[in-house]
């Protein structure tokens, strides 16, 4: 049977991309990758902090527990870029923020539930008030990044590499801890449950914003088609290491296409809005969400990174 851990997948590459590529399988699958997970934190949360921001400008800032996600995002983003210049800020500042921004997420998707509820005919009329309401997954999609950031906390810097045992950091060694499995690259079945949720988020998001535009071009389609098939990747790698490492990097990268090719589409629709250049404020606040096919690839991104990991032992 063809060998397609990732190992041996970069034992494949020409020459000059052999040797970069095996030393960043190795760092990511004993843990040693902190600083690079606080930038991939920082990045996710900006974007997903933008996409917040101007779906409560729709709203109005009608409540003021809208600007709590918009807040959080920034810090957690400072956070995170803290984390990549100083092991104590990662292991505290980054901590506590990706913590509290995680159950910021919860209480957001509540108030999106909530929002649904207060429409006209509410839950007797499911379908309509969940295009038309307030977009109900957005708040888990807004907490996937901060759980990235709790995972980020607990890695082991990059200088870590080589090193034996457990001395480096601040949690101690228990045999059954998932905090240890971060320590030591071995969380593929958590990064897939993350990547699981992000994805189902970030489908829904496109169904119901597509939905809205009558899917008006064949290329609509595609985020849809590919979300159970993502699902499928990452749920079923949880339990079988044969399609962690078959399915679930194919699924990956169609996501990351996906979400590139979408990125140029949206821009497109702004673009084509009247007045297109001359109004860009408006047009971005109004037109196709510029950052949303950003987190669908984030997703793939993130599932390509489960593919990298190797899995928790046996308990």
């Amino acid at each position: 049977m063809l060998d397609t851990s990732p190992r041996a997948l970069a034992g494949s590459l020409p020459r000059p991309f052999r040797e970069p590529a095996e030393t960043a399988i190795q760092h990511i699958q004993q843990g040693t990758f902190q600083r690079s997970m606080s930038l991939l934190v920082a990045g996710t949360s900006v974007i997903s902090g933008l996409e917040v921001a101007y779906e409560h400008y729709k709203g109005g800032y009608s409540n003021p527990v809208m600007y709590s996600p918009v807040i959080l995002s920034g810090v957690l983003a400072t956070a995170a870029v803290a984390g990549f210049f100083s092991r104590l800020a990662a292991r505290t500042f980054l901590r506590y923020a990706a913590y509290i921004t995680l159950a910021d997420g919860v209480i957001g998707f509540g108030f999106h539930i909530r929002g649904i509820a207060r429409k006209p005919g509410g839950w007797r009329l499911p379908i309509t008030n969940i295009v038309m309401g307030p977009p109900i997954f957005a708040p888990l999609l807004f907490g996937a990044s901060a759980y990235l950031g709790v995972i980020a906390s607990y890695l082991q810097r990059e200088g870590d590499f080589g090193l034996r045992g457990h001395a480096v950091g601040s949690v101690p060694w228990r045999r059954n801890d998932f905090r240890n499995d971060i320590r030591t690259g071995r969380f593929q079945r958590h990064l897939c449950a993350v990547a699981a949720m992000g994805t189902l988020a970030s489908g829904a998001e496109s169904w119901y914003s597509h939905y809205k535009d009558n899917f008006k071009y064949r290329v609509q389609w595609s985020p849809i088609l590919l979300t159970p098939l993502m699902l499928f990747a990452t749920l079923g790698a949880r339990r079988s290491k044969l399609i962690a490492n078959t399915l679930l990097p194919v699924a990956s990268v169609l996501l990351m296409l996906n979400g590139t090719i979408g990125v140029g589409y949206h821009l497109r629709g702004i673009l084509q809005r009247p007045g297109g250049k001359k109004k860009p404020l408006y047009n971005i606040l109004y037109g196709p969400p510029i950052f949303a096919p950003m987190l669908f690839a984030a997703c793939g991104l993130v599932g390509m990174l489960a593919y990298l990991m190797r899995r928790e032992p046996r308990r």
